[in-house]
């Protein structure tokens, strides 16, 4: 028998700068529809859309939203990545922090990768059996630590979004 084979992709998400992201991984083709119904609920108005890559059977990816243009992009990122049993859920109207709560209570959702509006990279392991995540690169290196001045900047931000008292 030949030794197994492994072989290491970088794939690049395509996403407008205004999109934010949350890629993870679940188990059942019903995520497609409960991951739909998590984002209808979460946020009134917010433009959505969500693609999974089934992993056995057909292969497909398999896909639901409300906005067409986020749906093709969605597609698109699915079928680049095309690793078994992980979906995309792509986003306008909302940040992931308004609604992953939500998608991680979904039964079948196992885990988040990551949840952002910055440019990902996704490091994909391919063998004979299929394609999976190994993890994302999710925004810059690291440049430095905060000072006080930018502590007081972050902890105003936070309060003139809502998020903090």
């Amino acid at each position: 028998m030949a030794e197994p084979q492994l072989e290491l992709k970088v794939v690049a998400l395509e996403k407008p700068e205004d999109v934010n992201l949350i890629l993870g991984q679940s188990h059942f083709i019903k995520t497609v529809e409960d991951l739909h119904e998590a984002m209808a609920g979460s946020v009134p108005g917010v433009k959505f859309a969500v693609a999974f890559c089934e992993s056995s059977g057909p292969a497909l990816v398999r896909w639901s939203g409300n906005d067409d243009a986020l749906l093709d992009l969605a597609k698109r990122n699915a079928l680049a990545l095309s690793a078994g049993h992980v979906f995309i859920i792509l986003m306008q109207g909302a940040f992931p922090i308004n609604v992953l709560n939500e998608v991680k209570r979904v039964p079948e959702v196992c885990g988040i990768y990551c949840a952002t509006a910055n440019p990902v990279q996704v490091i994909v392991a391919e063998t004979e059996y299929g394609r999976g995540v190994l993890g994302v690169i999710d925004g810059e290196k690291t440049k430095g630590v905060e000072t006080a001045e930018q502590i007081a900047e972050r902890k105003a931000l936070l309060r003139r979004f809502g998020y903090k008292l």
